[in-house]
């Protein structure tokens, strides 16, 4: 029994550290692996698992949140309520599941229930704040408690009204409007013409290229912010109790200036949501943005409240999605990739084919274990579709097309030495990733510099893809530490690189010499530290030196950190070739500032007491942390029986309210720094 529990316990790891790398590429980086079916069929085998053993669910779980916590140069934000998701219905049946559960919850005895049906925007999900009718703030989605406070380039979109119209229903004096940020298709086409033109990367689709222009930081193309399309969706906070349906807020919505998608109806049951759906579907290439199914919400408000939500969705809505598009296409070849942390990749060369109105030649497929699962040999013919629209990806062979003899399809096996470097590849017990263990391998050295170089680690501008590509394949670039040490000679004999380049990179280095301790965690490419896990060991450890000596126990002794990631921080430092890198690092400038730690005074002791941050403070929190640590306290990520005091900052959000609800004393700043007896 302890065996069976025990292995589900690696298993709610595993389950948990994917779904947030996924959570991460999705909702952060705005490059999706996977479609929303096998996310969710990974979410419920998680939830399943934790339903088994609650004792043993992390607030850090994927199943506790929405999206991924934000992690850019935008100041995070605290939305006005929790931004949820919404549970999926991949079928008919499933969504008449969602009609049974609701009908049993509400006792409703087969009764008609009023719908309504709403376009499923493939966009960016953002909240709107209004104080006076005027526009306040632009949220991103985030974690779902906390986004990325994007109001400046939120500014430039033409449908979003910087002050409400006047009508029959006064705007209320703080309210927020949900709402999806979409690129219109003929916009999309015009845009990638342009870059085209100008020899850029297109962008891969209206998605990506909403999300991404929301969140540009430095040379905002605005041309591509004019074109983007906020579409208004829920008046969340503020909403006048006149309102007893969802299509009263749809109209007050557009009285007030705002775009709510034309394709709105109320359905008068579930035979006609079904029939509404099917008829979205059909019309669907017509539309002039992309969808990707229907939502689905109970009209009636008061029904709603009374379905209330579970801790990422809500139970009085739910998302009908399209099927994927598909086609076939002849599996001429896999080839095996080396990514950032040497797993290699086997990618599927296609004879080209358009799914969903894109050619695809080229899809991952993951590891040997999803080759060997659906059976894939080479010279097969194949079904690809578009998971999501998003990502293309091959479904399964089609073995009735199967040739016999000797004109067979040959199996492919992931080779045993790196295509690369040539080092022998291993696999560890457990994994179902294939590695090059060479860490001087070039393939992961690239991915190395271009981690080090993304937003959330060191955010060297300028440091593309085809620059690295040059750097390491001239032998400039040997190690993450040679970066440091380039100089404008070098650069400015790069190809495409002039000397006004080339003094823009070195200028962009020196910067990127000034970070924070979390972000010089990232930017080494640990494996399995990410923003997340990097914050919680600066703040816990503080000093560098500390975190290189600490043993895989003391590391995972962090709330939040389990004995993978800990041994894998622990493992990383005791290398001494990783050593020598960081102290080179070091020696070429990268820095930070630690926090002022203070010492508690007199008889002044948080031992053995829990604190929660909350909102926004005087300084980062990682200062806050430090004090706290310092004095002998601990500092956790989500409000517990067990939390002793909530600090809580502007826009605190709802740990206040379960802080209440718990009766944990809420403290603001200045009286937490009285505890620490700075008065």
């Amino acid at each position: 029994m302890a065996s069976k529990t025990a292995t589900a316990i690696v298993r709610m790891a595993q389950l948990a550290a994917e779904l947030n790398r996924h959570n991460r590429l999705y909702y952060i980086e705005d490059r999706p692996e996977i479609d929303d079916a096998e996310f969710d069929r990974l979410l419920r085998e998680l939830q399943a698992l934790e339903a088994e053993h609650p004792d043993r669910v992390s607030p850090n779980s994927p199943s506790q949140r929405v999206g991924s916590p934000p992690e850019s140069g935008f100041e995070p934000h605290a939305h006005l309520s929790p931004m949820l998701s919404l549970d999926n219905a991949m079928d008919a049946p499933e969504f008449e599941a969602f009609v049974d559960r609701v009908g049993r919850v509400l006792d409703w005895d087969d009764k008609p229930l009023a719908m309504m049906a709403e376009p499923k925007l493939d966009g960016a999900g953002v909240e709107l704040i209004y104080r006076d009718g005027t526009f306040e703030r632009g949220l991103t989605r985030g974690d779902g408690t906390v986004g990325e406070d994007i109001t400046g380039n939120l500014r430039h979109l033409l449908s979003v009204p910087l002050r409400l119209s006047s009508g029959q229903t006064k705007p209320p004096t703080l309210m927020s409007i949900r709402g999806e940020v979409v690129l219109p298709t003929a916009a999309f086409k015009r845009l990638n013409a342009s870059r085209v033109e100008r020899e850029l990367e297109p962008f891969a689709n209206p998605r990506n290229a909403a999300a991404g222009g929301l969140r540009q930081l430095n040379d905002i193309d605005h041309d591509r912010l004019r074109s983007l399309q906020f579409r208004a969706y829920a008046l969340e906070d503020g909403r006048p109790k006149k309102f007893m349906k969802q299509f009263e807020i749809l109209e007050c919505l557009e009285e007030w200036g705002f775009l709510v998608s034309p394709e709105c109806a109320l359905c008068d049951d579930a035979q006609s949501a079904v029939a509404f759906h099917k008829n979205l579907l059909a019309a669907r290439s017509t539309l002039p943005v992309e969808i990707d199914g229907t939502v689905f919400k109970i009209d009636d408000l008061a029904l709603q409240k009374q379905l209330g939500s579970v801790s990422r969705s809500p139970r009085w809505a739910i998302a009908f999605k399209f099927p994927p598009e598909q086609a076939t296409t002849r599996l001429l070849d896999i080839e095996a990739q080396v990514g950032r942390t040497g797993a290699l990749t086997p990618v599927a060369k296609l004879d080209p084919v358009q799914v969903g109105g894109v050619v695809v030649s080229n899809t991952s497929l993951h590891n040997q274990d999803e080759i060997d699962r659906k059976d894939l040999r080479i010279g097969d013919r194949v079904v690809v579709q578009r998971a999501g629209d998003v990502i293309p990806q091959v479904v399964r062979a089609l073995l009735a097309d199967r040739k016999r003899g000797k004109d067979a399809p040959r199996r492919y096996h992931l080779p045993t030495q790196c295509p690369v470097c040539g080092d022998a590849t291993l696999r560890l017990e457990g994994e179902s990733v294939t590695r090059c263990p060479n860490i001087d391998c070039p393939a992961q050295l690239k991915n190395n510099v271009w981690h080090l170089a993304s937003r959330s680690a060191l955010d060297v501008d300028g440091l593309g893809d085809k620059i690295i590509d040059q750097l390491v394949d001239a032998g400039h670039v040997a190690r993450l530490s040679d970066l440091f040490a380039l100089e404008q000679e070098t650069l400015a004999g790069l190809d495409r690189m002039g000397e006004k380049s080339a003094a823009n990179l070195v200028a962009n280095l020196a910067r990127a010499r000034e970070t924070t301790f979390a972000r010089f965690l990232i930017a080494l490419g640990i494996r399995h530290v990410g923003a997340t896990i990097a914050e919680l060991l600066a703040g816990a450890f503080v000093k560098l030196d500390a975190l290189m000596d600490a043993s895989a126990s003391k590391i995972g002794d962090v709330d939040g950190v389990g004995p993978t990631i800990a041994q894998s921080v622990a493992s990383f430092f005791a290398d001494p070739g990783n050593r020598t890198e960081v102290e080179r690092l070091l020696e070429l400038g990268v820095r930070w500032k630690e926090p002022e730690r203070t010492a508690p005074k007199g008889s002044q002791t948080f031992s053995g007491q829990t604190f929660v941050l909350t909102g926004t403070l005087s300084a980062p929190r990682d200062h806050f942390k430090g004090l706290i640590i310092a004095a002998g306290g601990k500092v956790t990520a989500s409000v517990s029986a067990k939390t002793h005091y909530v600090v809580a900052g502007e826009s605190p959000g709802s740990k206040v309210t379960k802080a209440q609800k718990l009766e944990v004393e809420v403290l603001d700043e200045a009286g937490l720094m009285a505890l620490l007896g700075e008065g």
